[in-house]
């Protein structure tokens, strides 16, 4: 059994109040922390000096691996935009572990993601959620799939319009996705034996029966309220990718228990459905009672912003805790991950980050990266980050 003990920090557990002292842990969970713990003598003991030790941060939407840097279109694989409907769609299956967003996100002290298919699709396919270092993507899966990425608003629209093929329009994708989970009802309803093959009725079979969430990609207040209502209709959990006019109706959003994945922040407005798009949003919609996530829809935004993104949210009027949680607890509960990930808490995994100094102050750089127990970033005597060999 390996024992490893940082002590000498200060420790932001998340889910609960801040302490000077220790956290220990062993085979890759949590064993114990607080101020006054004792450290047993075989634990190999890393003294951090007065460094903030936080969980990992957790971004619950991004396109790692699907839609990598510098490639073209070699390795552009983010949308199979050939049909409408492409519930039976797996991100894992187009994702490059060696994509070097996943070192950037290390570095930005980003532990865990999930990684969707893209918005070109009123049904897009599955997600996975995943750490963010490994040299084969199904040994760095966390969850999968960990839900069904869908959209509504301009990119379906656009699309499918340009082709004049439906959907065209704002209600040719509502209809679109309606009968797809129609007929994925009907298919349920027969017996086992009787069903045929349908590998897309599957998939949404999973969201029926709340297996996995809707993953709903929505902007404008009006798609949000369509998306309300399509999963009042059918019945399956709900959660909102972008939610940029959400705020705009946080007490609906509030009200139906949906949370939202707020985010890109550091964007232009560069089409219609964002114009409104705000970084007070985070703020107005904690305040609201709205369980926020903020996210960078990597690479629009560069995943290693994503403490970046959070404290513009406080600049702008959020609760430096809430921020923090919106990158940690929050999202990681948003993936049914919360018993594992997002707080510093005895038994769950120790994926934990050592910054310099408060990480909501850019300016300090996170100095050491361990995921599961094991170290996966530090920095050489040049203060250079070195990655861990995959």
């Amino acid at each position: 059994m390996t024992i490893t003990a940082i002590t000498n920090a200060h420790v932001l557990p998340v889910s609960s109040a801040a302490f000077d002292g220790t956290v220990l842990f062993e085979d890759g969970r949590i064993a114990d922390l607080g101020p006054d713990i004792a450290v047993p003598a075989s634990a190999t003991v890393l003294d951090a000096d007065g460094a903030w030790l936080l969980p990992g941060f957790v971004d619950a939407h991004v396109h790692l691996g699907v839609d990598e840097e510098g490639e073209g279109w070699a390795g552009q694989d983010t949308n199979e935009m050939t049909a409408p409907v492409m519930a039976a769609a797996r991100a894992i299956d187009a994702i490059n572990p060696r994509d070097i967003g996943f070192d950037d996100a290390i570095i930005g002290g980003v532990t865990s993601v999930n990684v969707n298919p893209g918005s070109g699709n009123p049904i897009g396919g599955l997600a996975v959620a995943l750490r963010t270092h490994g040299r084969v993507v199904d040994d760095m899966v966390l969850r999968s799939p960990s839900g069904l990425k869908a959209a509504l608003g301009e990119n379906p629209k656009r699309v499918y319009g340009e082709r004049q093929q439906t959907p065209s329009t704002r209600l040719g994708v509502a209809l679109t996705i309606r009968q797809a989970f129609a007929t994925a009802r009907a298919w349920m309803a027969k017996d086992e034996a009787d069903r045929e093959a349908d590998l897309m009725s599957l998939a949404l079979s999973r969201v029926l029966s709340r297996e996995i969430p809707w993953r709903q990609h929505s902007h404008r207040a009006d798609d949000i309220a369509t998306a309300l209502r399509i999963a009042e209709e059918f019945g399956y959990e709900l959660v909102l990718d972008h939610g940029t006019e959400s705020y705009l109706i946080a007490d609906k959003v509030a009200a139906a228990g949906v949370p939202v994945l707020y985010g890109p922040l550091i964007v232009s407005r560069s089409k219609v459905e964002v114009r409104h798009r705000t970084p007070k949003a985070p703020g107005i919609l904690t305040a609201a009672g709205v369980k926020v996530s903020i996210i960078t829809d990597h690479p629009v935004v560069p995943i290693e912003f994503l403490i970046h993104q959070a404290a513009l949210a406080v600049k702008h009027g959020m609760d430096p805790a809430d921020a923090l949680r919106a990158i940690t607890l929050n999202p990681a509960e948003v993936l049914g991950l919360g018993d594992r990930i997002g707080s510093i808490e005895v038994g769950k995994d120790a994926d934990l980050v050592l910054w310099e100094g408060d990480p909501l102050d850019v300016r300090n750089r996170s100095l050491r990266v361990w995921q599961n127990g094991l170290e996966v970033m530090h920095r050489d005597e040049a203060g250079e980050p070195v990655i861990a060999a995959r």
